[in-house]
């Protein structure tokens, strides 16, 4: 998963008024961090895409 596609994803789950501050600011359990910050540590979309995607309990199909 390259990070376009991360971020595509995340704003469909979320919407495009609030994909980016949810990003900067939840920190996903699994991660220990936020979703931003962990992409800026260099921790693969695919692997923060799987947290976020548990931490929204989003449905199966956007896994």
């Amino acid at each position: 998963m390259r990070h376009t596609e991360f971020w595509q994803r995340l704003e469909h789950a979320l919407g495009p008024g609030y994909y980016r501050s949810w990003a900067a600011q939840y920190v996903v359990p699994e991660l220990g961090r936020t979703a931003q910050e962990a992409l800026d540590a260099g921790v693969p979309p695919k692997r923060v895409w799987a947290a976020v995607w548990g931490a929204l309990e989003l449905p199966a199909s956007e896994r």
